[in-house]
């Protein structure tokens, strides 16, 4: 089958490669503190910050992609100010896509990272910073690695979602070769033209290798570091 995949093809799997690396690098230090705020924190607003990082699941990723369009495009109030002074554009540019495909993972990688946090026994948190020890050196030495299952698991969920993003790709960025045409935009690409039935099918076929290879990597992850984290 890879004898017969065209430069189009291996263009989309590469850009969607990209994209999804560059969604899951950027938003998971974000994901961490959300994750951690919600875990252990007690503050006004915490549940619309719950529901704001879920909105993602729930609402139509057209809306999504509408939304971004409108908040990151050349004119919005985000967009215009960012290409303008920092030269950073993300309308109809690849780095567009890798901001709608973050949006639309992190509530998994969030909820992921969340479950392990409030998994771990807040007294030994505790005990650190009595022994001294500050709040982020605690959750350095002690939270960080007690979660990392977790953390490993939420990155690469989100990997594999943002592998599988459309819709609010699509309306944001467009479908541009080359520059845009993730996966899932080069199938429905190929699907509207006579002839691309054999081409959507190989990208098919390489998008649920890749979604199974994230996901049995994400359990065999987990384990090897739990067991190391148990000593076993």
């Amino acid at each position: 089958m890879l004898d017969t995949i065209s430069a189009a093809e291996w263009d989309a799997l590469r850009l969607s490669l990209k994209v999804s690396a560059v969604a899951v690098a950027a938003s998971l230090p974000l994901g961490l503190l959300t994750a951690h705020a919600l875990a252990r924190w007690r503050f006004p607003g915490r549940q619309i910050l719950n529901g704001l990082v879920h909105l993602p699941l729930i609402l139509p990723p057209v809306v999504t992609g509408y939304l971004l369009l409108l908040g990151f495009g050349r004119t919005g109030p985000i967009g215009a100010p960012l290409e303008a002074w920092f030269g950073i554009g993300f309308a109809f540019r690849w780095t567009g896509a890798a901001l709608a495909a973050g949006i639309m993972a992190f509530p998994l990688m969030v909820r992921a990272i969340r479950l392990s946090i409030e998994a771990v026994d807040p007294k030994l948190e505790q005990a650190a910073a009595t022994l001294g020890a500050s709040r982020p050196w605690v959750w350095i030495t002690v939270t960080l690695p007690l979660i990392a299952p977790g953390v490993v698991a939420g990155g690469i969920l989100a990997f594999a979602k943002a592998m599988g993003e459309f819709g609010a790709t699509i309306t944001f960025v467009s479908n541009i070769p080359g520059e845009t045409r993730t996966l899932p935009s080069a199938i429905y690409a190929f699907l509207q033209v006579p002839g691309g039935e054999g081409a959507a099918m190989r990208l098919v076929l390489i998008s649920v290798v890749v979604s199974m290879g994230a996901l049995l990597l994400s359990e065999w992850l987990g384990r090897r570091i739990a067991r190391r984290l148990g000593g076993t």
